[in-house]
């Protein structure tokens, strides 16, 4: 949901953890989960971290069909059916979550000091590693906005598919104390139809997609949720180290915006 370019170097080298403290990630899957419920667990949970009484977690779910509109969220945003939309305290605008949308909610204690262009492209270099060794070799970056692409140079298996640069998987976050909250969601088996109802992350030159498009299958958020987690607890630990997969550069869509609503 944000997109941004480093100006500078990341405060912590790439083989260095981006977490305050090592140690396994508490990985707690919770299936199916109502959006406000799973926002006040985080709210708690980002309490304790922050007072060191819980060790670093990672919440591992869905959602039912639910808008969340971010701080930078604008009037035309907005959805055309009427479908819940919760404002909510991260960055960037709205997005859409549902069933067969695979979420993950890493609750860290970043290092001292925070980066969090560092932290945000970790984020996107474990979705990166997970979708490419799932078969999606050409998932990438397009400078300038966040979250995770497939080129339009690229056609999906399915011919249902979008053709234009396209979404698989999106970012917004929030960080308190040091803490993180909020995180990404990824594209798996999920219907596209709330998309058409929603100007997705204030993009409309683009277009969004989801694993099984892609790749011409089902592919579940239970397929994918291993990988991904294993290849975050490697991204924030170091062992997974950002790397250059940009192929485009676009407008970033959030840039110099305020909350209107």
């Amino acid at each position: 949901m944000w997109g941004m370019t480093a100006p500078r170097e990341p405060f912590f080298p790439a083989s260095e953890p981006i977490r305050a403290s090592g140690g396994p990630l508490d990985v707690r899957h919770l299936g199916l989960v109502d959006y406000t419920r799973a926002w006040e667990l985080q709210a708690e949970l980002a309490t304790q971290r922050a007072s060191d009484e819980i060790g670093d977690t990672v919440l591992v779910l869905e959602h039912p069909y639910t808008y969340t509109a971010g701080k930078r969220t604008q009037p035309e945003d907005m959805p055309k059916d009427d479908a819940p939309v919760v404002q909510v305290d991260r960055g960037g605008r709205i997005t859409w979550h549902g069933e067969g949308q695979l979420v993950l909610y890493p609750i860290i204690k970043l290092a001292d000091p925070v980066d969090v262009v560092d932290y945000v492209r970790r984020l996107e270099e474990a979705i990166i590693f997970a979708v490419r060794e799932a078969g999606l070799t050409s998932a990438g970056r397009i400078d300038g906005r966040s979250g995770v692409w497939l080129p339009h140079t690229v056609r999906a298996a399915s011919p249902e598919a979008p053709t234009r640069d396209r979404k698989i998987a999106a970012l917004g976050i929030r960080i308190t104390r040091g803490v993180t909250m909020h995180g990404l969601s990824l594209n798996c088996d999920n219907s596209l139809e709330a998309y058409s109802h929603i100007v997705a992350c204030g993009i409309d030159d683009a277009d969004v997609t989801t694993m099984s498009l892609e790749m011409g299958r089902d592919v579940t958020p239970a397929e994918m949720s291993e990988p991904l987690v294993s290849a975050l607890d490697r991204a924030l630990s170091g062992q997974l180290k950002v790397a250059n997969h940009t192929f485009a550069s676009a407008p970033d869509p959030s840039k110099g915006l305020t909350r209107v609503l």
